[in-house]
């Protein structure tokens, strides 16, 4: 499986998305760049598809990789499975924005649908 290295160690790389994975949950949008929210949107998909199933071990998961967020794993298993349990997949939506002024790098809106 390809995946972005985002110019980053591992750790620093898993811990920035899930940080962008946290605040999609909480907020319902983050802006970022283009790569990060491309890599983020995976994270994102499958933390809503454990909701989805909502065992002991989906949950388990979950809060395994958002650094044991409890309010943010609530948030998707009670909240977030519901609203999507007719979906099979597509929870996210990437709207892109201009270039940012300091290195150029396009910037896009990630969201929820």
């Amino acid at each position: 499986m390809a995946y972005r290295k985002l110019s980053r160690e591992s750790r620093i790389r898993r811990s920035i998305l899930a940080g962008i994975t946290k605040d999609v949950i909480n907020n319902e949008s983050v802006i970022t760049t283009e790569a990060r929210a491309k890599e983020a949107r995976k994270f994102i998909e499958r933390m809503i598809t454990y909701g989805k199933r909502g065992t002991l071990v989906a949950r388990r998961k979950a809060l395994a990789f958002v650094h044991n967020d409890k309010a943010v794993v609530d948030k998707v298993f009670n909240d977030l499975a519901k609203r999507y349990e007719t979906r099979n997949g597509g929870y996210t939506r990437i709207v892109k924005l201009k270039e940012r002024i300091g290195d150029d790098a396009l910037q896009v809106k990630l969201e929820l649908v």
